[in-house]
């Protein structure tokens, strides 16, 4: 490569068996050189990621609600952790999944609210191997654009899963495990591990044994194995680029190095049974994954990613913010005023980890604007009374702009029964994967518009 040459946008630094995608930079632009970027302070079209967070149990939705409409209302008490970001989301209310319903096929909401979150299509009952439900919109939109990427998509979650077995009144365990579906038979497992999910994105081969124990005999970051080609890489950049990439370099230095005291942790806490790496506290685990997904869109190694806080019917207490009960079993409170406030603390506890991930992603320059206005980000459940069983005006919010296709700063009041699908469409045009219908759509959802 001479100082002439245009950089690539998938360009990649390479050594013993590891890779890393670069973040967007000045010398990428079009008709930019490494020489001419050097001086220029330029805008860089950058490509819209897509990502969807969902939590189960549903929320105590009083307290999840905001007062007024449009640009003027009042943050509600759940989401009031969000108020720094308030011009970076919508609160989009009255949409519905109706599929998450009963069918003539009784009880199992639950599993019902993991499985149509983001298909929008009804499961087939069965603890056995017919499974069968829709393909989920991640996977719409990885099929359309995930040959632009070395990852088409990235499943990410914190909950063991398994895809065998009964967990919810006869729904197979599948569907209370995954809410990304490749095809309507075929869940995408999600990784829980971030060691793991580490290396899945920066192409560690992980079928060589002999190179993966030597990488930890060494303890050689995947930073020290691209460093001489790294080296040279900043020696042609301009001063501006020269700074991203320190940056950039530095946060996946800080996470190789969460992820290895977190590993170190297991051998204080031999009564966990853990996997190598994976995290003993809740938060920091969330916080990883989130980091995980902040990196992935920075490289652009993919554009879609979900996330799945907890599995469906999830019965984990929240002692960090001094819940000890299961939260599946507060969830039927039956308007018990402890049990509700009890999930309000887990409901406000979820949402400012959620902050956490928009303040990593707000924090990082792209183009004329930042990473955040790049993406679309999708948190929500797909219960909202989980008491009872309503999957109906859900708790949903939309962050990020869309790469400036989205009017943010709102509560959107949907008219009831909106089909949630009808927001993916959507989001599906501004990823660049146009599809006609999904699940239960009956069209766009025009208001993003503004």
């Amino acid at each position: 490569m001479t100082v002439s040459t245009q950089l690539q946008r998938r360009t990649f630094l390479k050594g013993l068996g590891a890779s890393m995608a670069l973040p967007m930079l000045e010398c990428m632009q079009p008709g930019l050189t490494l020489s001419t970027a050097a001086a220029a302070e330029t805008a860089t079209a950058a490509p819209v990621r897509m990502a969807f967070v969902f939590f189960p149990n549903g929320a105590i939705m009083p307290n999840w609600k905001p007062e007024g409409e449009g640009t003027d209302y009042t943050l509600s008490h759940t989401l009031e952790p969000l108020k720094d970001f308030r011009g970076d989301f919508n609160v989009i209310s009255g949409l519905a999944q109706d599929n998450g319903r009963a069918k003539g096929d009784g009880p199992g909401d639950h599993a019902r609210c993991a499985s149509t979150y983001l298909t929008g299509a009804h499961p087939v009952k069965t603890s056995g191997a017919n499974i069968k439900v829709g393909i989920s919109v991640d996977q719409m939109a990885a099929a359309e654009i995930g040959k632009q990427t070395r990852l088409p998509s990235l499943e990410l979650g914190v909950d063991r899963g398994r895809n065998a077995g009964n967990c919810d009144s006869g729904y197979s365990c599948a569907y209370s495990s995954n809410v990304s579906w490749k095809t309507a038979t075929t869940p995408m497992a999600k990784e829980i591990n971030p060691r793991l999910a580490f290396e899945r994105l920066f192409g560690v081969n992980q079928k060589d044994e002999k190179k993966r124990l030597r990488r930890e005999l060494y303890r050689k970051s995947i930073l020290d194995l691209v460093r001489a080609d790294a080296q040279q890489l900043k020696n042609r950049l301009g001063a501006t680029d020269r700074q991203k990439i320190d940056e950039y370099f530095t946060s996946v230095r800080e996470i190789e190095q969460r992820i290895a005291r977190s590993a170190a942790k297991r051998h204080e806490v031999p009564e966990f049974d853990i996997p190598e790496g994976m995290p003993r506290e809740q938060t920091e685990h969330i916080r990883l994954m989130y980091d995980l997904m902040v990196l992935a869109f920075q490289t652009d190694t993919t554009r879609v990613s979900t996330f799945m806080l907890a599995n469906a019917g999830a019965n984990r207490s929240y002692s960090m913010v001094g819940v000890k009960d299961g939260w599946h079993s507060l969830s039927h409170h039956r308007n018990d005023e402890k049990k509700m406030a009890d999930i309000t603390k887990i409901d406000r506890f979820l949402v400012e980890q959620f902050g956490y991930f928009l303040g990593k992603l707000k924090a990082i320059k792209e183009g004329e604007g930042t990473l955040l206005d790049n993406c679309m980000l999708m948190y929500g459940s797909g219960l909202s009374d989980a008491n009872r069983h309503n999957h109906d005006d859900l708790p949903i919010l939309l962050a990020g702009k869309g790469g400036g296709t989205i009017e943010t700063g709102r509560h959107i009041k949907m008219e009831s029964e909106t089909p949630l699908n009808n927001l993916f469409l959507s989001m599906l045009d501004r990823a660049g994967a146009k599809v006609d219908s999904i699940g239960d759509s009956k069209g766009r959802l025009a208001a993003l518009d503004g």
